[in-house]
């Protein structure tokens, strides 16, 4: 018998944290493990003991005791009294390598990397699995927006049929900000740089490569089928003008970036997964319409709970601090109690449905010549191809007319044989703007 069980004094047990990263999301996660360390030990039943910091440059203005800073990450998660792994440096390589290394010497990991799990969540969940370990990575998401884990754990015995949201703050911003202002999309994205909300080369964001990380992410949990960044359909914002927010208001619309994923069921019941990320027209009722400057909203929408939608910040230092912080306590909890969280579950296998082939409504507007029948053969050409018309907006000129038409669901195909087949048409000056049309129930 030790001399504390003879005494009756039971040691205090601690788990070795190290983490990877001192950017703001990691400086903020070091700072509230220190300032709450007591909270945090009552939460988990025993001590987060800091152990290490990963940097790329060792200095000593980090705001955190130089001795716990080290630029050697691969030593630092492979040492014997680091329990859990955080990983809040981004990007893919080394960090893939780190990962694996961590759980394969027996520690947990909890990411906010989404980049790295858009294309690699099988490969790091089987290693995870087999090791009984956790992977965790709310944060990778929607910063605070807790989503993955409703997903992956409160709505497991339901069946989701659609996830569509707003999943970049910074593309929010620049589209909530044309609308309000009326100013172009290069004057916005300037005052959104100014503003720390974009990066100095924002193409990650304005682009949509973020939210396709982020949908391929969604998809893959809330449909139990693997789909990875390639298998999203993505467009981004930069061809949006001030023009298509105004018509969009003419419309009782507004504009935004949205992650779509949803399960499409074919006419002879056979599934499929669609994800897609684009600019589309949303109703003012919608409740993604009201989602305005940095904030990001999903909304869930399942066969038994009906819709549910989750809002907050989408980014930032503390809110996805707090997404990390969050999976951190459930892992340490798991390793206290000898548990661990869900596997992944990819045992639907769903084929993924082309781009060509789905379905969904569209605005157009073009410049027409401003003459007796144009509006008829414009009307026929959609027709030509299969594409219904749901209504027809004209403004015009003695020499030309402006001509927005929006349709009812018709196939991406179709829709972009339509367009091809106008812009051969003599009195068809310019096909200015193709948008979808999200949020109806036509």
């Amino acid at each position: 018998m030790s001399s504390e069980q003879a005494s009756g004094v039971v040691p205090e047990r601690t788990l070795g944290i190290a983490v990877l990263g001192l950017g703001n999301v990691g400086s903020e996660v070091v700072r509230l493990l220190s300032e709450h360390a007591d909270d945090f030990q009552a939460r988990v039943g025993a001590r987060l003991e800091l152990k290490g910091i990963a940097v790329r440059n060792v200095t000593p203005d980090r705001g955190v005791p130089i001795e716990l800073l080290t630029d050697d990450p691969a030593a630092l998660v492979a040492r014997d009294d680091v329990d859990i792994v955080v990983e809040v440096f981004g990007g893919i390589e080394p960090v893939r390598t780190l990962i694996l290394n961590s759980l394969n010497t027996g520690k947990s990991v909890v990411t906010a990397n989404k980049a790295l799990l858009a294309d690699y969540t099988g490969e790091l969940a089987a290693v995870a699995d087999a090791a009984d370990l956790d992977l965790y990575f709310e944060a990778a998401v929607a910063g605070a927006i807790p989503v993955v884990r409703p997903l992956m754990q409160s709505l497991a015995g339901d069946r989701v049929d659609r996830v569509v949201g707003i999943v970049n703050g910074t593309t929010n911003y620049i589209l909530s900000a044309m609308g309000e202002t009326g100013a172009d999309y290069s004057e916005m994205l300037a005052d959104a740089r100014r503003l720390g909300y974009a990066e100095a080369d924002p193409t990650a964001d304005v682009e949509g490569y973020d939210a396709a990380a982020k949908a391929a992410i969604l998809a893959s949990i809330a449909f139990h089928t693997r789909v990875t960044a390639s298998d999203v359909y993505r467009e981004g914002i930069s061809s949006i003008t001030a023009d298509d927010l105004a018509s969009a208001a003419d419309l009782d619309c507004t504009i935004k970036l949205l992650a779509i994923c949803e399960r499409v069921t074919d006419e002879d019941g056979s599934q499929r997964v669609s994800a897609r990320v684009y600019p589309a027209l949303v109703p003012l009722e919608h409740p993604l319409a009201a989602v305005n400057g940095a904030f990001n909203a999903v909304v869930v929408e399942a066969e038994a709970a009906g819709r549910l939608m989750f809002y907050g910040q989408g980014a930032g230092g503390g809110p996805t601090a707090s997404a990390v912080l969050g999976d951190l306590v459930s892992a340490a909890r798991n390793k206290v109690h000898g548990g661990k969280g869900p596997d992944e579950s990819i045992y639907a296998k769903l084929p993924i449905l082309s781009m060509g082939s789905t379905p969904t409504r569209y605005y157009v507007r073009m410049e027409v010549a401003d003459r007796t029948g144009v509006l008829a053969a414009v009307a026929q050409e959609f027709a030509n191809h299969g594409v219904s018309i749901s209504t027809v907006r004209q403004t015009g000129s003695e020499e030309a007319a402006s001509l927005v038409v929006v349709t009812h669901r018709a196939s991406d195909d179709a829709l972009s044989k339509t367009v091809a087949a106008l812009q051969g048409r003599e009195f068809v000056h310019a096909v200015t703007s193709v948008i979808r049309l999200e949020g109806t129930s036509e």
